[in-house]
């Protein structure tokens, strides 16, 4: 039986991956990941007076949306996406149609609707949120919307 030989301590090794954790920084993530998917230099951003950031940025057809609500562990990250404007033609089926979506293909995403638009929309703390799970949220999303928006606004868009 081979016996390997232990570089660090448990202490030491949990103060290693607390630094990691703690040393990432969620706005040079966000900023990358924006930069790989983004169109037409269209990133934008904005820095609000309670410490909090809102990016958009073009994505296809649709235009997506990140907000960063601080730097804490306790602050959120939601990426979100308007795919069509309510009042909607057959607004019953529209709904139906939706919710089928959220249960079968949305990821950790969700259709949801804000100040009269069905969006597109993904939440999370930033507690233990990985680099991967960043560019995953903002990609799901971004693909999500662009996918869905011209055949929502095709069937159920107002006349």
């Amino acid at each position: 039986m081979t016996n390997y030989q232990e570089t660090l301590t448990s202490d030491e090794a949990i103060n290693e991956l607390i630094a990691e954790t703690t040393g990432l920084n969620h706005l040079e993530v966000i900023e990358n990941v924006i930069d790989s998917l983004e169109q037409d230099d269209s990133a934008m951003v904005s820095h609000t007076s309670e410490g909090g950031y809102l990016w958009k940025f073009k994505y296809g057809s649709v235009e997506v949306f990140v907000q960063l609500s601080g730097t804490s562990d306790e602050d959120t990250i939601t990426v979100w996406s308007a795919v069509l404007d309510l009042p909607a033609k057959d607004e019953p089926k529209l709904m139906r149609h939706l919710l089928e979506l959220n249960c079968s293909s949305t990821f950790e995403a969700r259709f949801g609707i804000i100040e009269n638009r069905v969006v597109v929309i993904s939440t999370r703390t930033l507690a233990e949120l990985s680099p991967g799970e960043v560019s995953r949220l903002i990609t799901i999303v971004a693909t999500i919307a662009d996918n869905n928006d011209e055949a929502l606004e095709s069937e159920f868009g107002a006349a």
